[in-house]
């Protein structure tokens, strides 16, 4: 049986691909623009892959964290953003809590819940 899997999280109704094409486009984003507007469901998914790369950034030897943040990212901007400006604010004991998701408002369409996603 499978018990406590995040299956809210799965987004079962997209590929593979298009999955992880989607997380790293947003946390791409997010390490960009330390911020992001995005829905509920897409925040979740994110938040801890935010507070993986921060802990890898800051614990793991230069060379080997870039080579491993860069399988999260597209582009050398984020991950230069990630390691310049973001890790080096959160060294130190912290492991995880990294980020605030603050509600915004509803999307027009679909009334899905919208969430500021923000570095704290």
């Amino acid at each position: 049986m499978r018990h406590r899997v995040r299956k809210h999280l799965k987004f079962s109704n997209k590929t593979f691909s298009h999955r992880k094409a989607m997380q790293r486009n947003l946390l791409t984003s997010f390490f960009m623009h330390k911020s992001i507007k995005t829905t509920v469901k897409k925040a979740k998914l994110i938040v801890p892959m935010v507070d993986k790369l921060i802990n890898i950034a800051n614990t793991k030897d230069e060379m080997n964290a870039i080579r491993y943040a860069m399988t999260y990212l597209y582009t050398k901007e984020a991950s230069l953003e990630l390691f310049k400006n973001v890790a080096p604010k959160y060294k130190g004991n912290k492991t995880s809590g990294f980020t605030r998701a603050t509600a915004i408002s509803e999307r027009d369409g679909d009334n899905a819940k919208i969430v500021l996603l923000e570095l704290v």
